[in-house]
């Protein structure tokens, strides 16, 4: 099926329900589909058709969702892409995806017309805000009168979008992501919940570019009827704000997120609120914020998985047993397994690579058929994380099967040693990773950077890591930086970076 039916069927059961607030602007389920429909018409006119890829380089805003449901409805294909990109990185991406078109916003066009003019040149090209004099097409300009529109009938396999991996390992790769894809995670997402009322607000803090803010945010909601109260980017003081003046709220996050609406709430307690629930997913959720979040803003974090790859395929089940540390049970429809290097079944309590099947697994990578064979077998999904499941199935993300450090022979999973780190309360933010090493092959390190007006050494850090872990484990060296660490579009800690950055402070 087109994923758009969902937005289509919402509108026609909440006509006049707000679907997006955004900045004093509000719009309903009915209005939006509308809209979808106009521009779904106009870009035809122009000559995009069902297949061709079209690249989407903006922030949040209506304009967004409403160009993602003409691009579904159309049956183009949606290469949603950060805006705070530079040249040879969208360089990269066009070269690899040639769209046919490209949409943008004219603050955000400093750095994709010299990569154009480089790799790759859309023969469409439109922006919000664009100049009479440029060579863009103001976007209000290509939105049609017609008000109806047909449904390109996906048949198959066909892809809605192609999502770029952060390229924290290596070069980034383009996901593909079919129509079936995205409809089935949105509908099985929205159904495990459960039903709400129809008062519901989604606070959409996420980047409507990545694939959690897609599927959460936008699909999720666009199914359910959920309004979404977007914001541009993410605002703790907005975000608790809401909390308090809405009636019923739900947020998806990511780790970082929710360690500054910690800090904001310390600052200024919240009177009230309205959050029923929080998903936290796009990166290991340290248990101390789990615990500080739940206690100072009542409500409930349920921890949850995906990655680009297989947008949602593990959470901690709503209205069951949540496990602290743990990213819960596969969700309906999807399976896992860990296994060892040698492909076979880890007992529970053993470590090893988490394998996912399901409805929601890619297609694969984009023009790599080698690597999305690798990554792909049987049907099953290797993720390249490590992982270890107990006696009730409940899964544990130990670490990246990249990030692991190897010291003298014996396995440091940096996450444990984050763990450990973030129960010293002067510590903000930390990345632990291994270096070289002559004697041992690696060394485990550690980047810190201390809450504001902290003091604290690094010996002292070293010796509380020291007395909690085996004697392999704790950091040899530890840096503490005064500078927020590197941090991808979605506040994911960039290891990969924090290893150049380490280099220059050593």
């Amino acid at each position: 099926m087109n994923l758009a039916q969902y937005l289509e069927d919402t509108a026609r059961k909440y006509p006049d329900k707000p679907a997006v607030r955004y900045e004093g602007q509000s719009i309903t389920f009915q209005d939006l589909n509308t809209r979808c429909n106009q521009l779904a018409n106009g870009l035809k006119d122009l000559g995009l058709a069902a297949g061709d890829h079209c690249m989407v380089m903006m922030p949040n805003s209506i304009q967004v969702i409403t160009i993602y449901y003409a691009l579904a409805k159309l049956g183009a294909v949606i290469v949603p892409v950060n805006f705070l990109f530079k040249r040879h990185e969208l360089e990269h991406i066009l070269s690899d995806a040639k769209p046919k078109a490209f949409i943008g916003a004219e603050p955000y066009l400093a750095e994709i017309q010299p990569a154009m003019q480089r790799a790759f040149e859309p023969t469409l090209k439109i922006a919000i805000g664009a100049q009479k004099n440029s060579n863009f097409l103001e976007l209000n300009n290509v939105f049609s009168n017609q008000n109806d529109f047909e449904l390109y009938p996906i048949q198959g396999n066909e892809s809605l979008t192609v999502l770029y991996t952060s390229g924290t390992t290596g070069v980034p790769k383009g996901v593909m992501l079919t129509h079936n894809n995205h409809a089935s995670e949105a509908r099985i997402l929205a159904k495990m919940r459960g039903k709400f009322d129809p008062e519901v607000v989604v606070i959409g803090v996420l980047p409507l570019y990545h694939i959690y803010g897609i599927t959460s945010v936008i699909n999720v909601s666009l199914y359910a009827g959920f309004t979404i109260e977007l914001l541009t980017h993410f605002d703790p003081e907005k975000v608790i704000e809401t909390t308090q003046t809405e009636k019923q709220t739900i947020l998806f996050g990511v780790p970082t997120m929710y360690n500054r609406l910690i800090q904001v709430a310390l600052q200024n307690p919240p009177q009230k609120s309205s959050l029923k629930f929080c998903v936290s997913g796009g990166s290991s959720l340290p248990v101390e914020f789990l615990h500080r979040f739940e206690k100072l803003l009542n409500t409930k974090i349920f921890e949850g998985y995906g990655l680009t790859e297989a947008p949602v395929c593990v959470e901690n089940p709503y209205g069951g047993v949540t496990k602290p540390g743990s990213i819960g049970l596969p969700i309906p429809e999807f399976s896992a397994r860990i296994i060892d290097d040698k492909g076979n079944e880890v007992p529970p309590g053993g470590n090893g690579e988490l394998l996912i099947k399901g409805p929601g697994v890619m297609k694969g990578y984009m023009n790599r058929p080698d690597e999305t064979n690798k990554t792909i077998r049987d049907g099953w999904l290797h993720t390249g994380d490590i992982a270890r499941m107990d006696e009730d199935n409940y899964i544990y993300i130990v670490d990246r099967k990249k990030d692991l450090v190897i010291r003298g022979g014996y396995n440091v999973y940096p996450r444990e040693i984050e763990e450990v780190m973030y129960q010293i309360p002067e510590i903000l933010e930390v990345a632990v990773f291994g270096i070289p090493h002559e004697d041992f092959g690696e060394e485990v390190a550690a980047l810190v950077v201390l809450q504001e007006g902290a003091q604290i050494e690094s010996e002292e850090i070293r010796e509380y890591v020291k007395q909690r872990v085996a004697p392999y484990k704790y950091p040899r060296i530890i840096k503490i930086e005064a500078d927020p660490l590197p941090k991808s579009g979605t506040g994911k800690i960039l290891k990969k970076e924090i290893r150049k950055k380490f280099g220059e402070c050593r």
